[in-house]
């Protein structure tokens, strides 16, 4: 087990971004947390590390949000999620993580600028944009890429939110909803985690003891979004959601052009 402070540091701050991600802060600080750790160990071994601590996190939040949940949103996603992990499962030694990481990207920055283009549209005419409506092969499509990206690449937030913000939920429904989602993911990818090979004694060691930090920065980012309300709330999702494209293609593109 690694006695490195600089180690413990650097994993301390990548678990706090992704719990206040977790508590329901979206997906922009939660994409830190590998690159974070992957800087004082291999990229492999920071996934393996942060599984444990996801699936630790992903109780805590369902505890906080345990009340909020939209089932319409489960029922067409959940199956498509179950389906992508699978498909990351059998695919996994062809598609690399940055080529993952810059499809991703590009889908989440078109995604924000339709978003600024519909609200600059709907400022200039008066007019205001409205919920979307359920759509079920839109969902299942989504949640498939979704579960697929967090397989392969922990990035499954930005599909996942491509679907579900244009419904402009509540944010308390919403994230009870993105929690209970991706729980069943990442629990879905225990199995094939440790059928390859990503899990050994040391590991989980080390995530064992990052846990207590989780759960803490897991409740803290519960605690503040209890208390946004939504006009505050989706602002900063989509602006979370921007920064997240353009971290996603910056990585796929210098490791793609690097090697």
């Amino acid at each position: 087990m690694p006695t490195d402070p600089i180690f413990y540091a650097t994993a301390a701050l990548a678990v706090i971004l992704i719990g206040l991600s977790k508590g329901g802060l979206g997906g922009a600080m939660a994409l830190l947390g590998v690159p974070l750790l992957a800087l004082v160990v291999p990229p492999v071994q920071a996934a393996a590390i942060l599984l444990p601590i996801l699936i630790v996190m992903d109780w805590a939040s369902l505890w906080s949000w345990w009340k909020y949940s939209d089932s319409r949103t489960l029922l067409v996603m959940l199956p498509g999620g179950v389906i992508g992990v699978a498909i990351g499962w059998l695919t996994a030694a062809i598609v690399t993580e940055n080529e993952i990481k810059l499809i991703v990207g590009i889908i989440a920055f078109v995604f924000v600028l339709r978003y600024a283009w519909q609200t600059f549209h709907a400022r200039r005419t008066g007019t205001a944009v409205g919920a979307r409506p359920h759509r079920t092969a839109a969902g299942v499509f989504w949640g498939t890429v979704s579960g697929f990206t967090s397989f392969i690449a922990h990035a499954g937030g930005p599909p996942y939110q491509f679907y579900t913000l244009p419904l402009a939920q509540h944010p308390r429904l919403y994230t009870g909803t993105s929690v209970r989602f991706f729980a069943v993911v990442n629990l879905l990818k225990v199995i094939p985690y440790f059928m390859l090979g990503q899990f050994d004694a040391q590991n989980l060691r080390i995530s064992a003891a990052l846990v207590p930090l989780a759960i803490v920065s897991t409740f803290a980012g519960a605690w503040l979004v209890h208390r946004m309300r939504p006009a505050i709330f989706y602002p900063i999702m989509y602006s979370l959601v921007f920064v997240t494209s353009i971290k996603l293609i910056w990585d796929g593109v210098e490791h793609i052009i690097s090697g």
